[in-house]
């Protein structure tokens, strides 16, 4: 694993160690990698829904839409 140093104002590292102290982190580390990780899973999102927006047009999601999804996962023939 490597290693980072940062700078942090007063007031912001006041509030990461009421985080870890309040939130069950171990240290500050854990803290910051964990806020890392949900940035990357929202820019994740961002692109799914960006790829999704840009692609082409489906059907739509109907009724019958999510009955005959239904009925694959149930292993039935749809109607």
């Amino acid at each position: 694993m490597s290693t980072m140093n940062i700078s942090l104002p007063d007031y912001l590292k006041s509030f990461v160690d009421e985080q870890v102290a309040g939130r069950g982190y171990g240290t500050s580390s854990e803290y910051i990698r964990e806020l890392i990780r949900r940035d990357q899973d929202r820019l994740n999102l961002r692109r799914l829904l960006l790829d999704g927006a840009a692609s082409a047009q489906a059907e739509p999601a109907d009724a019958d839409y999510f009955a005959g999804l239904r009925d694959r996962v149930g292993g039935r023939q749809p109607k």
